[in-house]
């Protein structure tokens, strides 16, 4: 495996084969991708709403309507579509639910490192919320290492893909009742295969340089 070739061979799909479907399998390893991707101090600020059938895809294709349209045949169209949500807040008993489950997965081999981890979190967490006032913007950045965690695990299982930002989270928040559940929508991936006629396939990468964007310390 070669990840550079992979970097450079995935793309954003603008369009993709409808008769294609992802095998149950391989999106294993998707969902797999989405629960083990890394959070700051392991935070999991997240939760996703998938759609693979006609009926949920149009659910989800109500984001892509007026403005948004040109996505819309993305979403109709991709063997799967996952909306990437937020959690509203980081509050106390989310802390220690983070906690307990770590302990039930054995990740404390004694009380005090129990402690530890408690602490830290605790102080990272504190800071966002009572010092720099930016916990949306510190939750969103976890969902947003989440999503690229994706796509190129999206890559290497040979699985097209497309992050879209261009959607109607408003509304998308009510079609799911995300508010309610302590949520809010982020962004949509669609993934699944490209369609032979996908102009975007066939364009060369453009990147900046790396003389541009590396300094590379002596």
């Amino acid at each position: 495996m070669n990840l550079i070739e992979i970097a450079k061979s995935r793309y954003a799909t603008k369009k993709f084969d409808a008769s294609r479907r992802i095998t149950d399998e391989l999106f294993e390893q998707i969902k797999g991708l989405l629960r083990f991707s890394p959070s700051s101090v392991n935070s999991q600020p997240w939760h996703f709403v998938i759609a693979d059938k006609p009926e949920t895809k149009n659910r989800m294709s109500k984001g892509t309507q007026g403005v948004y349209s040109a996505n819309e045949p993305k979403v109709l169209d991709a063997s799967h579509v996952i909306l990437f949500c937020v959690k509203t807040e980081i509050n106390d008993d989310y802390l220690l639910h983070l906690l307990e489950n770590e302990d039930k997965d054995g990740r404390f081999p004694n009380p005090e490192s129990k402690e530890m981890v408690k602490k830290v979190r605790d102080f990272y967490a504190d800071l966002h919320r009572k010092e720099l006032n930016d916990v949306p913007s510190w939750l969103e950045k976890q969902v947003y290492l989440n999503l690229g965690t994706v796509l190129l695990g999206a890559g290497v299982l040979g699985l097209d893909a497309v992050p879209i930002e261009g959607v109607d989270v408003d509304l998308l928040n009510e079609e799911f009742g995300l508010s309610e559940q302590g949520y809010r929508a982020v962004a949509l991936m669609a993934l699944g295969y490209r369609a032979e006629d996908d102009f975007n396939a066939t364009l060369p990468k453009s990147r900046l340089a790396e003389d541009e964007i590396f300094t590379v310390l002596k």
